[in-house]
């Protein structure tokens, strides 16, 4: 039953994947806030750019996390999507991870119809199917396998509808669609594997909760968006 309203789900969605972008014209920002263990340690922002056909999304990124006042895991980050219409043509970004600097630099190749790829663990080409692994985009509940917003790496992944629930997010109730993302080959190594919980609001075409349990319970929030 749930493949089955999982697969009303993507079909719906299929006709209108042209106006994707569309969905997030009305947006000029969105704030999330990154916890760990019920704890706020950073935050991860989306802001929006249009002018005419074209849209640019950037994206910044940073978390620390601490054990008794020493920093042993931190990540701060910047990202840029471009899109025309409803195509990507570029992403680039920068990251930096416990002092070591990761990146991605992805151009749309015409010619060829795919995404060319130079990442600090992945170089090479794409499907056209890709999406970034942001989660400001629900395109990531509706394809087969994503690009690493971090590394460049595709990770190959199954996302399988739960059923709808009522969440309670800073002082206000949602009603919203909740899904699993998870890695296709789940027999790789743990601290690459995809498993996520994500709470979504079709309303407003919007993620508005990510979790996930790695070195500890993970939550990703809107906390506003303009």
């Amino acid at each position: 039953m749930k493949k089955i309203l999982f697969f009303i789900f993507l079909l719906i969605y299929s006709f209108n994947s042209s106006a994707h972008m569309a969905h997030y014209n009305k947006f000029n920002k969105i704030e999330m806030e990154i916890l760990r263990d019920g704890e706020v340690i950073g935050y991860n922002y989306y802001f929006f750019k249009k002018e005419s056909d074209n849209t640019t999304v950037t994206n910044q990124l940073k978390f620390t996390v601490k054990l008794l006042g020493a920093t042993i895991f931190e990540v701060e980050s910047y990202g840029e999507e471009k899109y025309n219409k409803d195509k990507l043509i570029s992403f680039n970004s920068k990251t930096r991870q416990n002092k070591k600097d990761k990146y991605v630099q992805l151009n749309l190749n015409k010619k060829e119809n795919k995404y060319d790829i130079k990442g600090s663990s992945y170089t090479g080409s794409a499907l056209i199917e890709n999406v970034i692994g942001n989660w400001w985009s629900h395109k990531i509940l509706q394809t087969n396998s994503q690009i690493s917003p971090i590394s460049g790496s595709i990770k190959e992944q199954v996302v399988t509808f739960i059923g709808k629930e009522k969440i309670e997010l800073y002082g206000k109730t949602h009603e919203l669609e909740r899904f699993k993302l998870t890695s296709k080959d789940m027999s790789i190594p743990k601290d690459k594997r995809l498993n996520f919980d994500i709470w979504f609001d079709k309303k407003n075409a919007l993620i508005l909760k990510v979790s996930y349990s790695r070195m500890g319970n993970w939550e990703y929030r809107v906390k506003n968006y303009e």
